[in-house]
């Protein structure tokens, strides 16, 4: 068991928690939500050790295995698998040690190392991280490379699969599911069902949470309440729990007119004062609930676009790929003003490839892209969070696009998306991820596109947003495909499916659960890892 005994978290100067008063029981899977800068991730690094508590208590149970995933991984020329087998420190220790003793030829070191190895179980190590590496996207070809050849993304995937490849009793994640796909997700999902030990998760993917929590902590200014139950749980148990505490606030200040008004009415009266001096007292004693204060809710959207075409953009017997590397082949696809398309398929089939084929960004193997001239792309990728400008505001980056036009016309535009005041002043340099991403999806509304190629653009935005983005997707006019392993967001928003696999792009009958039931029943093909293998280093 996790106690927090009037526990108080500071943060600087700022107090992140305080009174916090609640236990953890062994076992539980707990989703930790709560508004961006509440305090979730210094909450991890208190129960890590890293930061000390302001005031109070935190208990952990002696020898707790405590695992949880680097912020950073270290340019290394180890291979993948053998970083994600060091997670496990005892198996990895001892696996050194009999490689050493073999190239000694110290036979009894050997045969010592081969007994531990069996005392713990290590014999399937290998076998277990190459499972996760194999979970988490990584095609068998890619296991013996080094750590230095993986991109960002594909590192933090490597992080995550040593963080469960460690042997732990409770179990740390803070946004595991940012840099996976679908696919992945889904397999994560399923992985940590059979996680026997206790479980902590800061996510943003409802859906996520609500098919892995038996809680959900939340923190809001500055308390912790824990519900039992999922994600959707809690929001019901939360809206009931406001309701009541709004009725209870409503009837204690009709309690408190009413005797404020006899105690003005009758304190000068000598007949009366005992009944007034009574209700002065009853009148302190009241317990002061406080007023259900409505929480700001985000409001984005896209503009209308300027014109409308219906035939917008198509591919016609499309081979595409990288250089020589064809990754689909014979693609007819076509975009049709209101489309809501979602991009559905295994890890490195092709989805990210289709979609930059029809942004234009990559040449054609063979085939014809026929594009309306009207047709206005907006285009989300991760690295176009990554290509806003260091040292430059939101209000910078709008003046490139739109030169010449009004500073309070940005100010007004920037505070829709939530970058009001002097936030619109302010350099990206110090933004979250959440922010940028933001930012990015409010510099592709500013163009008034009719067509919106979304590649995962849901990374790093917290829930709120994410329901704002919903929204604003659901609202726009112009055409839509999305690839997002956020499939609360790809149920709202896409009305119909296409799949890549195996090098090819073809509509699904289906939705989101026959899916899932399809991939499993399927499993992974190294024919679907073009794509992986062409990003690995990207």
């Amino acid at each position: 068991m996790i106690a927090f005994r009037n526990f108080a978290l500071r943060r600087g100067e700022r107090l992140l928690l305080s009174d916090i008063d609640l236990a953890l029981h062994a076992g539980a899977r707990v989703g930790v939500v709560g508004r961006n800068g509440c305090g979730k991730s210094s909450l991890f690094a208190a129960i890590m050790g890293e930061v000390e508590p302001d005031r109070g208590d935190l208990d952990l149970p002696g020898r707790l295995r405590i695992a949880s995933v680097a912020q950073e991984t270290p340019s290394l020329p180890d291979p993948a698998i053998d970083f994600v087998l060091s997670g496990d420190t005892e198996v990895h220790a001892v696996l050194r040690a009999e490689a050493a003793a073999m190239a000694a030829e110290d036979w009894d070191a050997v045969a010592a190392a081969h007994q531990t190895l069996a005392e713990i179980n290590g014999y399937d190590a290998t076998a277990r991280a190459g499972r996760l590496l194999h979970g988490l996207g990584f095609a068998a070809d890619t296991h013996e490379r080094p750590v230095s050849d993986f991109s960002g993304g594909w590192r933090v995937r490597l992080n995550l699969a040593r963080a469960l490849m460690m042997p732990s009793d409770l179990l740390l994640l803070d946004e595991p599911t940012n840099h996976l796909d679908l696919d992945a997700v889904l397999w994560l999902e399923q992985w940590l069902l059979k996680y026997p030990g206790t479980l902590l998760m800061i996510s943003h993917d409802r859906e996520f949470l609500d098919g892995l929590c038996t809680h959900t902590l939340h923190l809001h200014e500055g308390r912790a309440k824990l519900y039992t139950g999922d994600y959707t749980s809690f929001e019901r148990q939360r809206a009931e729990h406001l309701r009541l505490q709004q009725i209870a606030f409503e009837k204690e200040q009709a309690e408190r007119a009413h005797l404020q008004a006899f105690i003005d009415r009758f304190k000068a009266k000598a007949s009366k004062a005992k009944q007034a001096q009574s209700r002065v007292k009853r009148l302190a004693k009241l317990t002061g609930t406080e007023a259900v204060r409505a929480e700001r809710q985000i409001r984005i959207g896209f503009a209308e676009p300027v014109k409308l075409p219906h035939s917008l953009l198509r591919l016609n017997h499309v081979d595409a790929g990288y250089g020589d590397l064809r990754v689909l082949g014979d693609v007819r696809f076509g975009l049709e003003a209101g489309d809501r398309i979602g991009l559905l398929g295994p890890n490195g089939a092709g989805k990210s490839t289709l979609v930059k084929t029809l942004v234009g960004e990559l040449p054609l193997l063979a085939g014809e892209r026929t594009a309306h001239p009207d047709l206005q792309l907006g285009y989300f990728a991760q690295h176009t969070v990554e290509s806003l400008h260091e040292g430059q505001s939101p209000i910078d980056h709008l003046r490139e696009i739109a030169p010449g036009t009004a500073t309070q016309e940005f100010r007004d535009y920037l505070g829709r998306w939530n970058f009001a005041g002097n936030r619109a002043f302010e350099l990206v340099d110090g933004f979250s991820g959440g922010e940028r991403a933001r930012l990015a999806l409010a510099l592709i509304a500013w163009r008034k596109p009719n067509v919106l190629l979304l590649d995962e653009p849901t990374n790093h935005l917290d829930l709120e947003m994410r329901e704002a983005l919903a929204e604003a997707l659901s609202d726009f006019g112009g055409a839509i495909v999305l690839v997002s392993h956020d499939r609360h967001l790809t149920g709202l928003v896409c009305e119909t499916f296409w799949r890549v696999a195996d090098g090819h792009v073809d509509a699904f009958d289906g939705d989101l659960d026959e899916y899932a039931a399809w991939l499993r029943a399927r499993g992974t093909r190294s024919g679907d890892r073009a794509e992986a293998a062409a990003s690995i280093a990207a």
